[in-house]
């Protein structure tokens, strides 16, 4: 189910009454619940954030011990549907209340400190902006840095015709403008944030910034890294449905070198 303006802000089965008051920023965490530690971790860098910002954790209904983990960090609990991570994005969103802007974190996913004020205060001077990014480091399960993503203001224009270069953790989005979209396709189970920006990039305007905001956990069973071959191919399908009917016919110029890439 896509986001409506009817549900957006409507109180869902599964949501606690934790509601912390003046709260800005929705932060949705969606998890299987099976890395309880780095679920704690994740939701710790999003308390040390501040009490403008509200974590949202999608779970399922069995996972008892991650539930109390998010209870104990202050975060509002929702069940999760079960029908792919699309679709556990969406029911986070649609326990929205006060907030204005929105960020999905992964359970092993991290912010740096100051990060969600930093990408708000980066957003709010241009009304015509969706979307502001900043950096990323890829970091292995001990905590080293693999690499950083500092595509910048490169990632935003190239994402219709090469790779998507704006890693999620680092992404605010104004809620309005996610919503007027309608949210995060459910029948896509890889591609979901591209297919979002692209739908975004033709009502407004990112912005960008070089500053490191946030680490991604990089390791063998994430579904992006388990499944490069999948991910490519619906990244593509994604790409192909945003382009004008006229240059669907020379796609294949400049995606084949990508998907090679």
């Amino acid at each position: 189910m896509a986001l409506s303006e009817s549900r957006v802000g409507s109180q869902v089965p599964g949501v606690e009454a934790q509601l912390p008051k003046s709260a800005d920023i929705l932060v949705v965490i969606p998890s299987l619940g099976l890395r309880v530690d780095k679920l704690g971790d994740a939701l710790e860098s999003v308390q040390a954030q501040g009490n403008g910002v509200r974590a949202v954790v999608v779970l399922p209904r069995d996972k008892a011990e991650a539930q109390q983990v998010a209870r104990q960090h202050g975060a509002t609990v929702v069940e999760d549907p079960g029908r792919g991570m699309s679709a556990a994005i969406n029911a986070g969103i649609h326990a929205r209340d006060t907030e204005r802007f929105y960020i999905w974190l992964g359970d092993d996913d991290t912010y740096k400190e100051g990060a969600l004020e930093f990408l708000k205060d980066l957003l709010q001077p241009h009304p015509d902006a969706c979307v502001a990014y900043g950096s990323c480091e890829y970091v292995d399960d001990s905590g080293d840095v693999l690499w950083t993503s500092r595509a910048g203001r490169a990632a935003a224009a190239m994402i219709g015709f090469g790779p998507n270069l704006i890693p999620h953790p680092s992404a605010l989005i104004r809620l309005d403008d996610l919503v007027a979209v309608g949210g995060y396709d459910e029948t896509l189970h890889l591609a979901m944030d591209l297919d979002v920006f692209l739908k975004l990039k033709k009502r407004g305007s990112f912005v960008s910034s070089s500053r490191v905001v946030s680490q991604f956990g990089w390791h063998p069973d994430s579904l992006t890294v388990q499944d490069r071959k999948k991910s490519n191919a619906e990244a593509r399908r994604v790409k192909r449905r945003h382009l004008p009917a006229w240059l669907r016919v020379a796609e294949p110029l400049w995606e084949l070198p990508t998907q090679w890439g």
